[in-house]
């Protein structure tokens, strides 16, 4: 068989900040020959940092928002907010010209998939997803491509200012796979939430679901660390009960009638609740909205996957969600197709609920519902996603008491200046080259636009190096040019 292909070049480069502050060691795990970054130290609970002279949208209706404002953080935690602190030998990070706000929280990404970025960037069906991932490169990945990919993808996620990611992780071949994906997750810094689940094809070793209970003993035994486990699954009553038996919450791919159809009976045996989270949730009937309604179900949307992919209606269901009273968070999916970053979906879901609502108006159509603000996505990105990952006791708002999961945008940057309206800057113009300060429970992992301790140089050797194994595995042909379909040989 014949097809067209794409670049290692193009495909693999990282698109990472240069490295900055801290040097990570080279590690290596004897038993699963995988090659390791070094997990950051343990961050010392008498820190404290003043963010100084920021504005800051809180997201919290105590708080508020503040024109001018700082905010302490004492170890991990959110201390005080307020104008004019006092911190005495507290360490001051100048916040003016900056817009300060919670981390962005990205409900669902396949993180293994690092460094298949843009393979696929003329997809149009979900077919053609899985003919570039799940039906080739998948089947042949090792626990270090594992591992890479899912470094890559959270190194990305922290550059842009995502500090919570729920990793749906469909692609552990074996528990050596698993291993790697959550050791990567931590190894990064990133604040994570590992949705174990099977392999979509291939020949695996039949490790899951059993293989949780060795995860959540091996990785998971505190309930105050940065990466917590949940289970990544179809519609399957014996999956679901065991992830309940070890207190874990569930992740769904949930779309379509034939999803619909299976949720019916899990609803009358009274099996589906608030630790559901569901993604995409497009060609739902009526009944099914009913049920995660009433449910609690947890709901994410996927404005470019759904578009890209041909998925569901081909538009996330923002507004059949606003209509029954729901909150969604929003998610990127993968990276296959476009790009990393909460900015571009942001800006995609306001833009398409806007032409839907235009294109009802345009018809005739009366009575419309209020168009989504700009402070309505934002909250998508934010605290509605913080819900998803089963946090929001702890991340989405800026908060006294919650984590200091915070972003520092410069709004003083050419393509930001003159901020006129705060929310406006960040959710219609703002991009990750504006993501000045990203502090991940009170760390600071991005600072003056540079990713801190990342040896871009060794990341970009071990990216490669997994490209190059991975294409010569299923016979890919590079061409940085190509304008369909990537093929396989």
């Amino acid at each position: 068989m014949s097809r067209d292909t794409l670049s290692r070049r193009s495909l693999c480069k990282a698109g990472l900040a240069v490295a900055a502050g801290l040097a990570f060691s080279r590690t290596a795990d004897a038993a699963q020959g995988v090659e390791r970054f070094t997990a950051p130290a343990p961050l010392d609970p008498r820190q404290r940092l003043l963010l100084s002279g920021g504005t800051i949208i809180s997201l919290d209706a105590g708080i508020g928002n503040l024109a001018s404002g700082d905010v302490l953080i004492e170890g991990k935690t959110i201390a005080a907010i307020g104008p004019n602190l006092s911190a005495a030998g507290a360490q001051v990070i100048d916040a003016a010209n900056m817009i300060l706000i919670p981390g962005f929280v990205d409900c669902h990404r396949h993180s293994w998939e690092g460094q298949l970025r843009r393979i696929n960037p003329n997809a149009q069906t979900i077919a053609e997803y899985s003919n570039a991932t799940h039906l080739s490169f998948a089947t042949r990945y090792r626990p270090q491509d594992h591992y890479i990919g899912n470094l890559l993808t959270a190194y990305g996620c922290i550059d842009s200012g995502i500090t919570c990611v729920i990793d749906n992780s469909h692609n552990s071949r074996s528990a050596a796979h698993s291993d790697a994906a959550v050791e990567a997750l931590i190894d990064s810094g990133i604040r994570a939430v590992h949705a174990s689940g099977a392999p979509q094809a291939g020949t695996w070793d039949q490790h899951w679901p059993g293989d949780l209970t060795r995860l959540k003993d091996k990785y998971f035994r505190s309930d105050d660390q940065l990466v917590t486990l949940r289970m990544f699954s179809p519609v399957n009553r014996d999956n679901w009960a065991l992830a309940r038996r070890l207190g874990l919450m569930i992740t769904t791919e949930f779309q379509g009638p034939n999803a619909a159809m299976l949720l019916d009976p899990m609803w009358q045996d009274r099996l589906v609740g608030p630790d559901n989270c569901f993604n995409h949730v497009g060609a739902l009937p009526d009944r099914t909205w009913q049920i995660i309604r009433d449910a609690g179900v947890n709901i994410n949307l996927c404005p470019r996957s759904d578009a890209q992919y041909g998925l569901g209606e081909g538009f996330p269901p923002y507004q059949k969600a606003l209509d029954l009273g729901l909150r969604p968070g929003f998610s990127l999916d993968n990276e296959t197709s476009y790009s990393t970053d909460m900015f571009a979906e942001m800006r995609a879901a306001f833009m398409m609920q806007r032409a839907a609502l235009q294109n009802r108006r345009f018809s005739g159509e009366m009575n419309l519902p209020r168009p989504v603000s700009v402070r309505d996505v934002l909250e998508c990105a934010t605290i509605n996603g913080a819900r998803c990952a089963g946090l929001a006791d702890k991340i989405g708002t800026l908060a006294v008491g919650k984590k200091a999961d915070i972003i520092m945008i410069r709004s003083d940057d050419i393509n930001l200046y003159p901020s006129n309206n705060a929310l406006g800057t960040v959710v219609q113009a703002a991009e990750r080259s504006n993501v000045d300060t990203v502090i991940i429970g009170g760390r600071i992992r991005k600072r003056g636009g540079q990713v801190i301790g990342l040896d871009m140089n060794r990341l970009k050797r071990m990216v490669d190096e997994s490209c190059r194994y991975l294409f010569a595995a299923v016979n890919y042909r590079e061409d940085i040019f190509a304008d369909s379909l990537p093929r396989l040989y």
